[in-house]
């Protein structure tokens, strides 16, 4: 197995809704996160999975046990660990080859620099011929591309994605979760990405955690060795069946519970 890169050690985190009044969010998480793994958080509504992305992020501090990048504590926002979010946050008056500069130009690169790192991502991320669009002129799936692009250009060490796809139609939705893989084995990125939907997470990940709420906390953690490329033959095998009937019976409870 490769080393490990991100850590959460014994992780609670707790938010004051009112005076007096805390949330529990997450309790006692401990879970490795290893260089190049492309790591799935899942689980209902509520289950902490963003929470935690977050703290890797560095976005939030834990309340209790500590969060680690190449075993030094996260204390705050690091570049080595690139955010992707559900909606796009592109800058609607630069092209998507400005746009995808942005990483780098803060780095202090030359503009030659820039665009040659801008164009082999957007190449990477099948964008090839829209360097001159803006986004307003780019569809949903288009405007994603572009950002995983950005993200992609500033060379963070870990991409983590709070569901970057859901916002989208089920047929982009799937031929993005297959580009992502491959972009991941081209940039050889560690990716950890969280989602509530199991045939997504069966596509992508080598491993798959299923958390639970109230509070959150970690029910598994699942090989997935399905082989790849997880194309329609892969989907319908029974291997792939056997596999989501497993998540399904950890996760279904919690789902159903949040629904009432």
């Amino acid at each position: 197995m490769s080393s490990i890169i991100l850590s959460a050690q014994h992780v609670s985190k707790s938010f004051s809704v009112r005076q007096n009044d805390d949330i529990l969010a997450l309790r006692d998480v401990s879970l490795d996160v290893h260089e190049l793994e492309f790591l799935c958080l899942l689980g209902a509504s509520g289950c902490g999975k963003s929470t935690l992305l977050n703290m890797f992020a560095g976005f939030t501090v834990p309340s209790h046990g500590d969060i680690l990048l190449r075993s030094s504590p996260i204390v705050g926002i690091d570049p080595r660990c690139g955010m992707v979010f559900q909606s796009y946050a592109l800058f609607p008056w630069r092209t998507v080859r400005k746009n995808v500069e942005f990483g780098p130009r803060m780095k202090g690169l030359s503009a030659a620099e820039c665009r040659a790192i801008a164009d082999r991502f957007i190449d990477m991320v099948g964008l090839h011929g829209f360097a001159d669009h803006y986004p307003a002129e780019l569809s949903g799936g288009m405007q994603q591309r572009v950002t995983l692009a950005r993200s992609l250009a500033a060379d963070p060490e870990v991409l983590l994605m709070d569901e970057p796809f859901a916002a989208l139609d089920a047929m982009t939705r799937h031929v993005l979760q297959e580009e992502l893989t491959r972009i991941q084995r081209e940039s050889l990125k560690t990716i950890v990405l969280v989602t509530h939907n199991i045939d997504e997470a069966l596509i992508m990940a080598d491993r798959i955690v299923v958390m639970s709420p109230h509070p959150g906390q970690i029910k598994a953690v699942i090989p997935n060795e399905l082989p790849r490329p997880r194309d329609m033959d892969v989907q319908l095998s029974r291997g792939w069946g056997e596999l989501k009937k497993e998540i399904w019976s950890l996760v279904a409870g919690d789902v159903s519970l949040h629904a009432s």
